[in-house]
């Protein structure tokens, strides 16, 4: 099924002629990224958007990944901590992140012929609460992944199928989703939360969370890791590093790491914002 799939996302490319994509890093985009390339060449242009709730890391990522592809890659800065609307974390913070990036798309795409800006937003995102998706189609934007009906599981399997080396990394969503909605989202909260993340990553945990709230961290495993890493880690050390960041508290979700856990607050009338 999914080679079928793979093929209709070639000829939807064929037929769009020229694009830019929103190119994260993550597999989904990269995936996007790959098989544009593949169609049009030099007609396809990956472009990362950069800003605090970026983490480093995650940009070398991409540029390594854009030139195994070898597509060609900008990068772009974004300014949306400078929105108090975004800044201010409400439920749909996504919409104001996802406006930024196309308002700043969009005019490059025009100015450089682009008539397409395409993301990486893939079938299983449209059923989970992303309000950056309505800010992305209010201005334009397409989805191949969506349009075609591509799973999360498929972008994988595809991935793998096109010998992508990273397709099985876990997802990488921006840092601003480590805070609980409500609480303000500062440069300083950002870079303590990557800096905790990549200290555990550096570890050897690769998909995890470190949700903040306040002056806590709150450390997110998936559930059948949990037991080794109390066992076999030191934790004293993870808290001393971790207050070194800048958190007092350090504590461990045992329901562990869930996509999304955040949004678990939110009820049908919010969603209606």
């Amino acid at each position: 099924m999914y080679i079928k799939k793979l093929e209709q996302l070639k000829a939807l490319f064929k037929d769009m002629e020229q694009a830019i994509i929103a190119y994260s890093g993550g597999v989904d985009s990269t995936l996007v990224a790959k098989i544009a390339y593949d169609v049009l060449e030099d007609k396809a242009l990956a472009v990362t958007a950069v800003s605090p709730s970026l983490l480093p890391e995650e940009l070398e990522d991409a540029k390594i990944q854009a030139a195994i592809i070898g597509i060609a890659h900008q990068v772009v800065q974004t300014h949306e901590m400078e929105n108090p609307n975004y800044t201010s974390n409400p439920v749909n913070r996504c919409y104001f992140c996802k406006s930024e990036l196309h308002d700043t798309l969009k005019p490059l795409a025009k100015k450089w012929g682009y008539p397409y800006v395409i993301d990486g937003v893939n079938a299983d995102d449209l059923h989970d609460y992303r309000p950056g998706i309505q800010a992305a189609k209010e201005r334009g934007a397409r989805s191949p992944l969506a349009e075609v009906n591509v799973s999360k599981a498929e972008v994988r399997q595809i991935s793998q199928h096109l010998n992508l080396p990273w397709w099985d990394k876990p997802a990488q969503p921006c840092l601003s989703s480590r805070f609980p909605y409500g609480e303000e989202i500062t440069i300083t909260k950002l870079q303590r939360v990557g800096r905790a993340e990549v200290y555990l990553r550096k570890l050897g945990w690769n998909n995890l969370r470190v949700r903040s709230q306040d002056d806590t961290a709150r450390i997110e495993l998936p559930p059948e890791q949990i037991q080794n890493f109390i066992v076999n880690t030191d934790l004293k050390s993870i808290v001393s590093a971790f207050q070194k960041f800048g958190f007092i508290y350090v504590t461990l979700d045992l329901e562990g790491y869930r996509s999304g856990k955040l949004n678990q607050v939110l009820n049908k009338e919010t969603l209606q914002l």
